[in-house]
């Protein structure tokens, strides 16, 4: 039975190992990804070095298995990373549906999220899970050293009735 905890500042190395296994996944045939790795490996510690408060990870049969964020704590989830080989298996969606929960707790009426535009599988996964696109635009993204198309996607949430 998965398990889903706050993380601690001992999980930082594995939840960017996870993080990076992800994200090269992710950029696959948009980037070189093993030519980029150093730069995206520092960017992964030093976002998790001084962001773990705001990390929810999820552990099956003992091993983390992915962790999602909220960097800011407000209703903008920053990342969601899941261990490529796990991919498929339902971890994602429990994260999403703790992190959307704690989002709406905290008074907020929707949440949102962004992926690059060709990111399909990160897109299919947020509009499966009800989110729709708000907007579009190009960034420059010092990880890949370059200009990326990102979309933006939103979800309206509804409030606990305790709230």
């Amino acid at each position: 039975m998965p398990v889903i905890r706050h993380a601690r500042a001992g999980d930082v190395d594995r939840l960017a190992e996870i993080g990076l296994r992800s994200w090269q996944s992710a950029i696959a045939g948009l980037a070189d990804g093993e030519k980029m790795r150093r730069v995206a490996e520092a960017a992964f510690l030093r976002f998790l070095f001084d962001h773990w408060l705001s990390v929810l990870l999820v552990e099956g049969e003992g091993a983390i298995c992915g962790w999602v964020a909220c960097e800011n704590f407000d209703n903008a989830i920053s990342d969601l990373w899941i261990e490529p080989q796990l991919q498929g298996r339902g971890f994602g969606g429990l994260l999403f549906a703790e992190i959307e929960r704690r989002i709406a707790a905290d008074g907020f009426d929707a949440a949102t999220t962004k992926t690059h535009a060709r990111n399909d599988r990160a897109v299919r996964f947020f509009r499966n899970h009800g989110y729709g696109v708000s907007w579009l635009s190009t960034a420059y993204a010092p990880q890949l050293d370059s200009d990326v198309a990102f979309i933006g996607l939103s979800k309206s949430l509804e409030q606990s009735p305790d709230h």
